[in-house]
């Protein structure tokens, strides 16, 4: 069985979000080890490069994730039930990356404005 084209789409637009995040975040990481240099015990700071790393964190575990659902759906005959709840996982962990997303937004502004 082919993945369904409505889950294929969810697919993709969960790796798209993935990358962006990750780009994002990598980004924000060469923003502030400059400013950590200059402010090492900034709570701000250091708190935003929790959440940087976090967010690298999440991208390698949705991957995995994802890998893992596309796996289960690649085979022949794969029972009705199996496709519904890969699709239900796989909405989920795009809205929790879209979330993640807009977080990542509001720490790169405020890094940007800060530079």
């Amino acid at each position: 069985m082919s993945i369904p084209s409505e889950i294929q789409d969810i697919i993709d637009r969960l790796n798209g979000e993935l990358r962006q995040i990750e780009q994002e975040a990598t980004r924000g990481m060469n923003l502030i080890r400059p400013l950590l240099e200059l402010f090492p015990n900034n709570d701000i700071l250091v708190s935003f490069f929790a959440s940087l790393n976090n967010s690298l964190f999440l991208v390698e575990i949705y991957k995995r994730r994802l890998n893992s659902i596309v796996e289960l759906l690649l085979p022949e005959n794969v029972a009705a039930e199996i496709v519904q709840n890969a699709g239900e996982e796989l909405g989920d962990l795009l809205g929790r990356a879209l979330e993640s997303k807009i977080g990542l937004e509001k720490i790169i502004d405020r890094l940007e404005r800060l530079q």
